[in-house]
């Protein structure tokens, strides 16, 4: 990374996948949180939310760095905005972790009987998706280090196709989760709203980790 450190400064490369690598610490939180609510361990749930918070704050601390010494000139006007674009959608997989790891915490929310097989299988889909995701951001600094080369670049592709599949799944998972949800609706009352909240977050961040390859996509066209 020497060369481009010369160019440009200090590279936020780095830093860029420590943010991601932590935002999807948040994500995977979401998995033991899940856990928690089938087993309605209120304790547990607790002990979720608290490490998630931790993990989010940490990952807002990183983007604050960032943001403060991104070169004004990162190779190209757009590939400055494109990493902030990339950075700001890293954050929202650990912001919208710790929304779900807040409501759930604040409602005492205990997965129904009906509920717990797909909003399990939901979300092992969506972490494999932010895992993807996360892979994906670790090739950034090859992607710069090859100056976008055919090679690394046709690589990144193939993963991003595999994170499109993932998220594909994730849409199939959560159709399935809802219609479980609303067949259920009668029972629950208005608590089904915060059921549905909560299942679209979680589902959301699978979209989201799509939507970071996506810019990444970007960058490498430019």
């Amino acid at each position: 990374m020497a060369w481009i450190d010369k160019l440009v400064g200090r590279s936020p490369i780095g830093s860029m996948q420590k943010h991601m690598h932590v935002a999807v610490l948040c994500a995977r939180e979401v998995v033991p949180l899940v856990e928690a609510m089938a087993a309605g361990d209120n304790d547990a749930i607790r002990q979720c939310r608290t490490e998630i918070d931790r993990l989010e704050h940490e990952a807002d601390e990183i983007k604050h760095e960032i943001r403060s010494h991104m070169p004004r000139r990162f190779l190209m006007a757009t590939d400055r905005r494109t990493m902030l674009e990339i950075l700001s959608g890293q954050d929202a997989i650990a912001d919208v972790s710790q929304d779900i790891a807040e409501l759930v915490d604040q409602r005492s929310m205990h997965l129904p009987e009906g509920l717990k097989e797909p909003v399990r299988v939901l979300t092992k889909r969506v972490i494999a998706a932010c895992e993807q995701g996360q892979r994906i951001i670790d090739e950034l600094d090859e992607l710069v280090e090859t100056g976008f080369g055919d090679s690394e670049v046709s690589r990144v592709e193939e993963m991003m196709l595999t994170l499109g599949r993932l998220e594909s799944e994730t849409d199939a998972d959560f159709d399935r989760a809802a219609r479980a949800l609303f067949a259920m609706e009668e029972e629950l009352g208005v608590s089904t709203f915060f059921w549905y909240q909560v299942i679209v977050w979680i589902s959301n961040l699978a979209d989201i980790s799509e939507r970071v390859g996506n810019r990444l996509r970007l960058l490498m066209a430019t």
